[in-house]
């Protein structure tokens, strides 16, 4: 059996577009992603070597280029592009659960955030 080990990137901030109205859009918004996935790289950690692993550089700057280059109405939408393309640039992920969290959401009320979080799991 090969050992699984979890990476995972918390409270990735981004300055972005997405959104259903045209303010969000023209005035865009700063958005927060956590990216946990999971990794298939018993070696790796055996050898102490990044070759076998997932550079988690290299991931935070994929997931910056799609959420400031891919505008998405839904954050749902950008969850599972960030999470589709994680597993398909780095062979050794088999699940990857993105978590998208919008702050300054439009809605009638006081809250935190409005967050989203999916998970795609390999082929």
């Amino acid at each position: 059996m090969t050992d699984i080990y979890t990476i995972t990137l918390k409270n990735c901030a981004f300055f972005a577009r997405h959104g259903v109205y045209p303010e969000e859009e023209f005035l865009g918004q700063r958005f927060y992603v956590d990216a946990e996935f999971d990794v298939a790289g018993a070696e790796a950690a055996e050898n102490d070597d990044l070759d076998g692993t997932v550079d988690y550089g290299i991931v935070f700057k994929v997931i910056e280029e799609i959420v400031t280059t891919n505008r998405k109405l839904l954050i749902e939408a950008l969850a599972l592009t960030i999470a589709k393309e994680l597993c398909v640039r780095f062979s050794p992920i088999k699940r990857a659960r993105i978590t998208v969290r919008k702050p300054s959401a439009p809605v009638p009320g006081i809250l935190d955030y409005v967050q989203v979080s999916v998970e795609h799991f390999s082929k």
